[in-house]
């Protein structure tokens, strides 16, 4: 890939002493510093894993799989990205060592290496640059910032760091180094300690790559003594140059929070940009509301992917959260969201009840039958009792079967997914998909990525578009069969969008309902903090209405 970018600055985030510190967040609000002054930002990221994608790796490791625009299945950081930049992340931001590996195996195999022995090194790491050049470009970026993926030290990202160390070698102006590390405060001597990272500076050193600066995660603010500490043990050129970063409310107040230490700054000054001084106030404008929103809104969420031991995971469904604040902040309101593992209705049927309490009902994505009769019996109650209902995906597909066995009397409707042999296949295969399933073919085969959508006139999906025709994001495998839509409309349950190229159901709504609306796509990767996404607005709405 000799694709280069013109006159593009590259930002390199870098983690230390563990993972799970914020590499994703502290790469997106960097990005969106510099967006905020004016400039042309994009960002990559890069994974260690073998995986050539983050399809198929389990939610409750890794988290998220975030779908983008052009049908790759990518980590959730990448949606970080797009809610920061507040624009389109495209494949080609996204690698993986299988996705790179694969690459340049096939280039040796096509002979465009014209017979010289390829190795690892160099070969690897010119392929990464020529990945980053190429994004860069595609973008149009005046500053690209890359994250890559794990911390310094491991073996799986060393050829990663020696992509970034050749590219900083050629273009010395145009290359920086942010480490990213933890400061831990141990309970027993509350002292915030600086020596795992002094190490991870070390560890990047034998990389051969100098830090410029260093984002100090804690669960404090970062003090003079310590902040000079990492400055002389690391080798930073000044004090300046640490980054304090300690918890906050909200991860949306982070940009403010770096240039209040003026990092964008100093970092335009290290890259010898030509530095904007102006700033939109957008952000800061969206950060204010976010802060000054003071009604409740309870919204539960039942689903599956949510326990892993004694620990909840949201970052399974880290885009729906996001989605449902963006909405919520919009509408002056703060949310409160509940996890509730659908095994638990299954288990305890009186619980059901408890859905009272709530002012929305979410159910998301997710595949296989774990906890789908319980996730039923959670669309029946909010179907009943009038409760303001978002399904997504997987959400959709069981709300039309909970509709068919309690509204058509099909007592044994079910998706052949979770009952191959049902005689009621109200959720079915398409014969493409069912190929794949039979070869054993997962990785990157199912529906994927934005598809057209014509809304049907006179629904509530198409008042709150406020357009005729839309695209979303997708990703599953399974389809409503249109075999039970002329029953399930005459019913009450009527078909508000519909794939126009291959006649799929994509939106179904309740006429005789304050807010119940199911989608085949997932509407909650495009929503964006200054715009958020309209499904989203209208639940929210009806939930402050319910007023519980």
């Amino acid at each position: 890939m000799s694709a280069q970018a013109k006159n593009c600055k590259y930002i390199f985030v870098l983690g230390g002493v563990m993972s799970g510190v914020g590499k994703g967040v502290v790469t997106a609000s960097i990005g969106r510093m510099f967006k905020n002054r004016g400039y042309n930002v994009s960002a990559i990221k890069i994974d260690p894993y073998i995986n050539l994608d983050a399809g198929t790796m389990n939610p409750l490791e890794h988290g998220e799989v975030f779908v983008t625009e052009d049908r790759d299945e990518t980590d959730q950081d990448v949606g970080n990205y797009e809610r920061f930049l507040d624009t389109d992340i495209l494949s080609l931001n996204y690698m993986t060592t299988g996705r790179v590996y694969m690459s340049v195996i096939e280039k040796e195999r096509a002979m465009q290496y014209k017979g010289k022995c390829v190795q690892v090194v160099p070969h690897i790491p010119l392929e990464v640059i020529g990945r980053i050049k190429a994004a860069a470009k595609k973008a149009d970026a005046d500053v690209m910032v890359i994250e890559v993926g794990g911390t310094v030290g491991e073996y799986e990202n060393i050829l990663f760091l020696e992509a970034a160390r050749m590219m900083k070698l050629d273009n010395p102006d145009d290359v920086a180094f942010v480490l990213v590390s933890f400061l831990p405060i141990p309970g027993h001597l509350g002292e915030m300690k600086t020596k795992p990272t002094q190490h991870a500076a070390r560890a990047l050193n034998n990389s051969g790559i100098q830090p410029d600066f260093i984002v100090a995660r804690g669960r404090n603010e970062l003090d003079k003594p310590r902040r000079e500490k990492l400055a002389f043990f690391c080798w930073l050129r000044s004090k300046e140059h640490v980054i304090s970063a300690p918890d906050v409310k909200n991860i949306y107040e982070i940009p403010a929070l770096f240039e209040k230490q003026k990092f964008s700054a100093l970092l335009g000054e290290r890259l010898k940009l030509n530095f904007k001084s102006g700033k939109s106030h957008r952000w800061d404008n969206f950060v204010n509301r976010m802060n000054a929103a003071d009604k409740k809104v309870k919204i539960a969420v039942v689903g599956k992917y949510f326990g892993t031991g004694d620990y909840t995971l949201a970052d399974s469904y880290i885009s729906v959260i996001e989605a449902v604040k963006h909405a919520s902040w919009a509408n002056g309101a703060q949310p409160e969201m509940t996890w509730i593992d659908s095994e638990e209705f299954e288990k305890h049927p009186q619980k059901i009840k408890e859905l009272c309490g709530f002012s929305a009902l979410i159910v998301p994505g997710g595949f296989g039958s774990r906890g789908i009769e319980g996730i039923i019996s959670a669309i029946k109650f909010a179907r009943e009792n009038k409760i303001p209902y978002l399904g997504l995906c997987y959400g959709m597909q069981l709300a039309t079967i909970e509709f068919a066995r309690n509204v058509l009397g099909l007592k044994n409707a079910n998706s052949v997914e979770i009952d191959a042999k049902t005689h009621e296949p109200i959720i079915h295969i398409n014969p493409k998909q069912a190929n794949n399933v039979a070869l054993n073919r997962y990785g990157g085969t199912m529906r994927l990525g934005a598809y057209n959508c014509t809304l049907t006139p006179d629904t509530k999906t198409a008042e709150l578009y406020k357009t005729k025709k839309i695209s979303e994001r997708h990703r599953h495998r399974y389809e409503f069969n249109n075999v039970y839509r002329k029953k399930m409309e005459s019913a009450g349950m009527k078909v508000a969008g519909v794939n126009p190229e291959n006649d799929l159901v994509e939106i179904v709504e309740i006429t005789d309902h304050p807010f119940f609306v199911g989608t085949q796509f997932h509407p909650e990767f495009k929503s964006r903090p200054l715009s958020p996404h309209p499904l989203f607005m209208g639940m929210v709405k009806a939930a402050i209405a319910r007023n519980v």
